[in-house]
């Protein structure tokens, strides 16, 4: 699986109050007065419809970045502001044609966000990147046939049918086992889920007069970049050629010696847009990693050819530079993801102590409220009020998360052999603790570390499968734990949203089942686009897939050990793996005007593996941001991400045409190559 970013932590629930008795009396008095509809009334079929065409487009989207660089953004809000342009631009139609429609209220608006968002979040954690691809027959032969720990029979190619079958077996226990907990998170413990409350917040200003008429300029301003960018993807194609040598993805902009190192603008309208939306600090660490890695140390590694491992080796031998370049990836990600572990479970058992404190130690004394703070309690209890108004029977989680976790129990090992079934039937024993964690994890901090669950139980369940069958089964059991955990959290989140907007909790858990179904189909079929169009997983190709070779080592690493790594290798990764560890504890202990400063190792682990161009393009779209925050702040606030998600969702759009070209066998008239000029 790739890095998910989040959205910035420091977006609270407090951001939705009024900001003065006046504001606070207008919007306590319109939030009691407002009409909610029922949660049936909520799920409609036009919200369906265009649910499917966001979830199918933003899951061509999550394929592209996942086995391009592995980093994806979240898209949450141009789920949100895409579902509000469709439904409007609908009823629009329909009332100038004379038809009666429905209103579009802003619970149908959560309701589509909540499905787009489980429609493409399986796209992202269903591994299709990562575990899944890991299990491939061309990743088996890359790492080597020859290598220890990677045997023939560890093979196990995409198919359609068995991956939607595995999707639809594990992708709904994560919905069942935190339901009955939904008043806890959101009431009792109020957790922020920053990102949750920032999508409220889009959804909420979608509705009013004013945030409708932004909402339509962000929709033009979406829509314009949207159309530039799918123009210059299908203008690229034309000079791309046969190979992977021409085209612009190719153009040595900075001169051909940093060319060699990877150090190139390779024109990409999504990397650029990654750039808009992802914090300056993501993208100055991912820069930071490409300068340290492909800069100085992959050359200094490169001179000792011949001393640390032999000079003859292929470029992708991982008894050569490859391993260096994978090993110490995974020793970053490795260091980086235990820290936010251990740091994230402490600050959940710290958390939960002390509001179990805070219950027993009760005020006797009644506090008087100024009018202000009266009108936004008027508004908590109409949030209350509806958020708890349509409950989920305790009986239905309970049968829904048993039934479902003994028709998992026996078919994972009919899919994956090596997975025994009563691994997976003690993953389901452990699996709900795991999804309160990282759900309460989520809420503090909007981080979750799905992956970092996965790969525990990767590491786990290899290491005791051993030799025979250990690489399958340490994979699939990778993925039964991202994907309860992570879906989990997601509909926490979601339930946080519906809480600010007055949705229905009935409403946000059958959208969730709807979305989640949508993407057990779309993710699937869309990644087969991919699989049957282009070479998937070429080291030198567009689609390296890059989390597909490090997942399989990491599945190799909990059967054999270090086993056959090139000289110095293992102390470089040991070096590394304790930097993260620094690096990470000086984010936390140093004041925020100085943590701001220090990068991300989880940023800075991507380019070692990948190469540095995306970094350069990230920084290109980070760089502009900066200078137009500069410029017009608040135009950059409220079109930054509408000009994102336009580059994003352009050439993702190209896609679509470039793999059915590619499936027809129709190639790109010119190849656009460069060389170094003949001396004269």
């Amino acid at each position: 699986m790739g890095t998910e970013i989040p959205t910035s932590p420091e977006i609270s629930e407090a951001l939705l109050l009024p900001e003065s008795n006046k504001t606070a009396t207008a919007t306590a008095v319109s939030v009691q007065d407002e009409h909610v509809p029922e949660w049936k009334e909520q799920i409609t079929i036009r919200g369906l419809v265009v649910s499917a065409l966001l979830g199918t487009l933003f899951c061509i989207i999550t394929h592209k970045l996942n086995l391009t660089v592995g980093i994806i953004p979240s898209l949450n809000v141009a789920a949100g502001l895409l579902g509000f342009f469709f439904v409007k631009s609908w009823t629009g139609l329909m009332s100038k044609l004379g038809f009666e429609v429905k209103p579009f209220t802003k619970q149908e608006n959560t309701v589509i966000q909540t499905c787009v968002v489980a429609c493409y979040g399986l796209a992202f954690s269903g591994g299709f990147g990562s575990y899944l691809i890991a299990m491939d027959e061309k990743t088996y032969k890359l790492i080597g046939e020859d290598y220890p720990g990677n045997h023939a029979e560890d093979v196990i190619n995409p198919g359609l049918w068995w991956m939607i079958g595995f999707l639809f077996v594990v992708s709904f226990l994560g919905l069942f086992s935190l339901v009955p907990l939904r008043k806890v998170m959101v009431l009792d413990y109020k957790l922020t889920y920053p990102s949750g409350t920032a999508t409220a917040m889009l959804i909420n200003s979608f509705h009013t007069n004013s945030g409708a008429e932004l909402a339509g300029n962000q929709v033009k301003c979406l829509g314009k970049y949207l159309s530039l960018s799918l123009v210059w993807s299908c203008f690229k194609w034309f000079f791309s050629g046969v190979g992977d040598a021409c085209g612009f993805d190719n153009f040595p902009t900075l001169g051909l010696t940093l060319f060699k190192n990877t150090f190139y603008f390779d024109f990409s309208p999504t990397y650029v847009g990654c750039g808009l939306i992802c914090p300056h600090i993501v993208n100055c660490s991912v820069l930071l990693g490409a300068i340290i890695s492909w800069g100085f140390l992959w050359p200094f590694v490169s001179q000792h050819a011949g001393d640390w491992y032999p000079a003859d080796l292929g470029s992708n031998d991982f008894k050569g530079l490859y391993g260096y370049k994978v090993f110490i990836a995974i020793a970053i990600i490795l260091g980086d993801g235990l820290y936010n572990l251990v740091k994230i479970i402490a600050v959940t058992v710290k958390e939960l102590c002390s509001n179990s404190s805070r219950h027993l130690n009760l005020p006797v004394v009644t506090n008087v409220v100024d009018d202000e703070a009266s009108e936004i309690l008027l508004v908590k209890k109409k949030r209350d009020e509806v958020f708890l108004k349509d409950r989920i029977p305790l009986g239905f989680a309970v049968s829904g998360y048993v039934g479902l976790a003994a028709i998992s129990t026996a078919t994972i090992p009919l899919i994956f052999p090596p997975l025994k079934w009563y691994f997976v039937l003690c993953s389901y024993f452990i699996a709900p603790a795991l999804a309160f964690c990282n759900s309460y994890g989520t809420g503090l901090t909007d981080w979750s570390l799905a992956s970092t669950y996965g790969k525990i139980g990767l590491f786990i369940i290899a290491s005791v499968v051993g030799t025979d069958g250990g690489v399958i089964a340490g994979l699939a059991a990778c993925g039964v734990m991202m994907s309860i955990v992570s879906t989990a959290a997601d509909l926490m989140q979601d339930f946080k949203t519906g809480y600010l907007t007055l949705s229905s909790a009935k409403s946000m858990f059958v959208s969730q089942l709807v979305g989640t179904a949508m993407g057990c189909i779309i993710a699937p079929l869309t990644f087969y686009l991919f699989w049957s169009a282009f070479d998937i997983g070429d080291p030198n190709g567009p689609y390296k897939a890059p989390y597909a070779v490090i997942f399989r080592e990491m599945a190799i690493l909990g059967i054999e050990g270090f086993a056959e790594l090139p000289k110095h290798c293992l102390a470089l990764c040991y070096g590394f793996f304790v930097a993260a560890l620094i690096v990470n504890l000086l984010r936390d202990i140093t004041p925020p005007k100085i943590s701001q400063f220090i990068p991300i190792p989880m940023a800075m682990a991507v380019p070692f593996y990948i190469g540095a161009y995306f970094a350069i393009d990230m920084f290109v779209g980070t760089v502009i941001l900066f200078v137009w925050e500069r410029i017009n702040r608040k135009d950059a606030e409220d079109f930054a991400g509408a000009v994102a998600s336009g580059l994003i969702c352009g050439d993702g759009i190209w896609t679509i045409p470039s793999a059915i070209l590619s499936i027809l066998r129709i190639n790109p008239p010119i190849c656009m190559y460069f060389k170094p000029a003949l001396a004269s």
